[in-house]
């Protein structure tokens, strides 16, 4: 990543980025399951998993985190609370007659974690998806490691990192999208950031993120919700000690780590993107105690699924 400075970011008069989240209802669902965006993201990204699920009778609700769509300038000033807030409310909405699941990609799988820890009554099961306690990723810089001190000095609130490749992407065409938009895009370019999420990274959300994880910490021991983390070996960005943390530090009896091996980060738009559904599907039905139905096997099935993808569009991103 590298490294850009920006003292004044222009003021947009336009209207912030069209970027709702999605909300799937299936009729006569008994359970929903709640998908959660990563930082700098968009739901558009949860998209593939939200149609895999809402295909097999789940309702599925994929919220925009708080200012997510908005200009970098206002997004820069978002806090980590207003981000919990987002999903917090949109699982008030949901019926409690619903068994309910979190997944969530990066920080949303933290967010998932506060979900479980606050709501364990109502929350039945969480999936983590690449989550980001620590960036050790294989792609990750040296300058990185220099972040903390910048935390407590008027640097965090001028610098950015421009994301570069391969974004979380293992995959080639995939990858390529991404890249012919962030390779040219300014800072207040966001064009495209409802397909794509956002091509730089305000330092000040890293400071947010830091603070997220130290409120998880001394949380997460009194997690007992069971927890499936999910994780590329190859991860670009956060490394499996990720995972393992979780797994170590969580109280749930059911607990496992799912390692994929054709992925980077973004394993919900990756390579493996179907086998990342099947495991979560199969994790879900043995708590609810049904059998999966539905999976993805022999080719015809996955031609479907792609055909699928592309009517409805489902563009992958970081």
């Amino acid at each position: 990543m590298a490294v850009k400075f920006c003292f004044r970011l222009p003021r947009q008069s336009s209207s912030p980025v069209l970027m709702n989240g999605s909300e799937y209802k299936a009729e006569s669902s008994q359970a929903t399951v709640l998908l959660i965006h990563g930082l700098t993201g968009t739901p558009n990204e949860m998209k593939g998993l939200a149609n895999f699920f809402y295909r097999r009778g789940y309702s599925v609700l994929c919220p925009r985190l708080a200012h997510h769509g908005e200009p970098l300038h206002i997004l820069k000033r978002a806090k980590w609370q207003e981000f919990y807030q987002s999903v917090k409310e949109t699982l008030l909405k949901i019926p409690t007659d619903q068994t309910i699941f979190v997944a969530g990609l990066s920080m949303g799988a933290l967010l998932a974690l506060l979900l479980a820890e606050e709501f364990p009554e109502r929350i039945s099961g969480v999936t983590c998806l690449s989550p980001t306690l620590f960036y050790d990723g294989w792609n990750i810089p040296w300058s990185h490691y220099l972040l903390p001190l910048a935390y407590y000095t008027p640097i965090r609130y001028c610098a950015y990192f421009k994301e570069e490749p391969p974004y979380g992407i293992k995959n080639e065409r995939i990858r390529g999208k991404v890249h012919e938009y962030y390779k040219n895009a300014s800072l207040d370019d966001v064009s495209e950031v409802a397909q794509y999420g956002y091509p730089y990274f305000p330092v000040t959300l890293l400071c947010e993120l830091r603070l997220l994880i130290r409120n998880l910490m001394k949380k997460m021991s009194r997690i007992r919700t069971p927890v499936q983390m999910i994780q590329a070996s190859e991860d670009d960005m956060t490394s499996v000690k990720n995972s393992q943390f979780i797994h170590d530090h969580v109280a749930s009896v059911q607990k496992e780590i799912v390692l994929m091996h054709d992925s980077y980060h973004v394993i919900t738009a990756d390579q493996e993107r179907r086998a990342v559904a099947q495991k979560m599907n199969k994790f879900f039905c043995r708590i609810r105690g049904v059998a999966p139905g539905g999976a993805l096997n022999g080719k015809e099935e996955e031609e479907r699924e792609e055909k699928v993808e592309r009517e409805e569009g489902a563009c992958r991103q970081t």
